[in-house]
């Protein structure tokens, strides 16, 4: 099989010219932006999904095109590897290259990652393909599918299936149907089965009730959960709402990161709902979840990434004891976890915990340092992880124990590739219902502290810089020292700044004892970024002010 590279220019200048020239960056979200502007972009990452597969020896790459939790107009695109993880850091700085340059020299930049990567063209390569329910989504797949033709690789397209479904595909195809089928029914049949076996037929236990209400942004995790409800028959009632079926747009006013931004059920709840209902939000591509509820007295609380994991480790770390089986366990926070889940994580749970930058690719990556590793970010987005070794241990002890036949299951339930709220909201039911908990019972577990975020525009994000998992700032320096003392004066204080990946603007966390003490802390850490990293703009109102955050 031979390669001629014109066919790539010629593809490019044809049907995919490049019509922006602003530099876009491949980050932990791959690449996302307006959708009219990234036809050239998807049909680069074709090229290149399949020069990474014949990199890897032939192994299935993966391409989502999805923009997430985005508004609706915009899109986006990422590369899955062959274990279900994010694209290798290395390769990220290759296609931030690869989409920046000009059509003139996109065959020659092509040439380039053959030659640096000693890449076999004439090898086979397999690509999969899955988009989410965005109405130029179907347009960016063919943009896609046309950069692996180009390159003579194979293409499989998987249609509208969520982020997760898709490297499921990736990571069953690549370990030949030991991870499962590389199907959509092979997803739903073997978290569905799991799921079942787990309740054993108990559908209620003490406060817990067989019943949901769930948010589905009006994106494909809104489909995909109506096609588990037609197979789970009636082993959980799920009521779904934002189904974007005809009428709402993806994440507006609904889903996951809307929901725990404005601290608020989404806009379309039923007015019928019961106080301390259990409600789920998902975001538009299905990989964040969070949970809510609203008491009798009408207060919006949330349960979210944070009480998630907690909820999780503490499950795992029963199961592993009854077990008598030695296995590190570990929990992956980022700074942005509430500092009373890591104080009950490791003072109540004993279960030991790691902060590492944010971004889910770091997460993962520290999780796999364990034998159980379990994450989640504060926003919903998280996962399990078992090493060879923890799932071979526990095989063994299955044969004799049931705690142990549990966490089998359990392993089968869990989707273990970067996230996915699905399978993630099984999981939080199966433990609800083995705990005998409402939403009452969770959320007592331990007290968040009042926490606040804002955002400092500056001249420059870059003049930040931070280590320690951005939770110490060295530059500009001597902001962290007045940090330090600001800090000080609170009870419980803590805050951190960060600079944000995209724009110029730099991003302040505070928590403290009481909410007016957070208010005031993040004021006043707001006040010295301006005033030592190149603030511009109004300055920050006062925390009294309606105005203020």
């Amino acid at each position: 099989m031979s390669i001629n590279l014109r066919t790539v220019y010629a593809f490019a200048r044809e049907m995919y010219p490049k019509t922006s020239k602003e530099t876009i960056q491949y980050g932990t979200a791959g690449f996302r932006g307006k959708a009219e502007f990234l036809d050239s972009v998807m049909f680069r990452m074709g090229v290149l999904a399949t020069l990474r597969s014949r990199y890897r020896g032939g192994s299935v790459i993966g391409v989502m095109i999805t923009a997430s939790h985005n508004p609706e107009p915009d899109n986006g695109v990422k590369l899955v590897d062959p274990k279900g993880e994010m694209l290798e850091a290395s390769w990220e700085a290759i296609a931030t290259d690869l989409v920046n340059v000009s059509d003139q020299e996109l065959e020659q930049q092509v040439a380039k990652i053959i030659k640096d990567n000693n890449i076999d063209v004439t090898t086979s390569s397999q690509v999969f393909v899955g988009m989410d329910n965005r109405y130029h989504s179907p347009r960016l797949l063919k943009a896609v599918a046309d950069g692996v033709i180009a390159l003579k690789g194979n293409v499989k397209e998987y249609g509208i299936v969520t982020t997760p479904m898709l490297h499921y595909f990736v990571v069953a195809a690549n370990t030949k149907e030991a991870y499962g089928k590389p199907t959509e029914e092979g997803y739903y049949d073997k978290l569905i089965k799991a799921f079942e076996l787990l309740r054993n037929g108990r559908l209620e236990n003490g406060n817990y009730r067989n019943s949901i209400i769930y948010d589905g942004a009006n994106g494909v995790g809104a489909r995909k959960m109506l096609q588990f409800i037609k197979r789970m028959k009636g082993t959980l009632n799920v009521t779904v709402i934002n189904q974007g079926i005809g009428v709402g747009k993806i994440n507006e006013d609904c889903g996951a990161d809307y929901v725990k931004v404005q601290q608020s059920p989404p806009k379309s709840m039923p007015e019928d709902v019961k106080p301390y209902t259990r409600c789920v939000s998902v975001d538009g591509d299905a990989d964040r979840v969070v949970y809510f509820f609203t008491d009798d007295k009408g207060e919006f609380h949330l349960l979210d990434g944070d009480r998630i994991a907690t909820l999780i480790a503490g499950y795992l770390m029963e199961l592993v004891t009854q077990s008598e089986i030695s296995l590190r366990l570990g929990l992956v926070q980022t700074a942005y976890a509430n500092g009373a889940s890591t104080d009950y994580i490791v003072d109540q749970l004993k279960f030991p915990v790691s902060c590492v930058p944010t971004g889910v690719k770091h997460l993962h990556h520290k999780a796999l340092e364990y034998d159980i590793g379990v994450y989640f970010e504060a926003n919903g987005h998280g996962t399990i992880v078992f090493s060879d070794n923890a799932k071979a241990t526990i095989a063994q002890v299955a044969q004799t124990k049931e705690s142990a036949k549990t966490l089998l299951l359990l392993i089968d339930l869990i989707n273990e590739t970067v996230g996915d709220a699905i399978s993630d909201m099984l999981l939080v039911e199966t433990i609800l219902n083995h705990k005998g908990w409402d939403v009452q019972d969770w959320i007592s577990s331990y007290n968040d502290l009042p926490n606040r975020q804002l955002k400092v525009k500056v001249q420059d994000r870059n003049v930040i810089e931070t280590t320690d998992a951005e939770r110490v700032c060295v530059k500009p320096e001597g902001l962290q020292t007045e940090i330090n003392q600001v800090v000080a004066k609170y009870k419980r204080g803590r805050s951190f700044v960060r600079p944000s990946g995209t724009e110029d603007v730099v991003r302040v966390y505070a928590e403290a004892a009481t909410k007016e003490d957070t208010d005031n802390l993040a004021y006043e850490v707001g006040l010295l970024v301006q005033k030592l990293a190149g603030g511009v703009g109004p300055p920050l109102t006062k925390p009294n002010s309606s105005a203020h955050l």
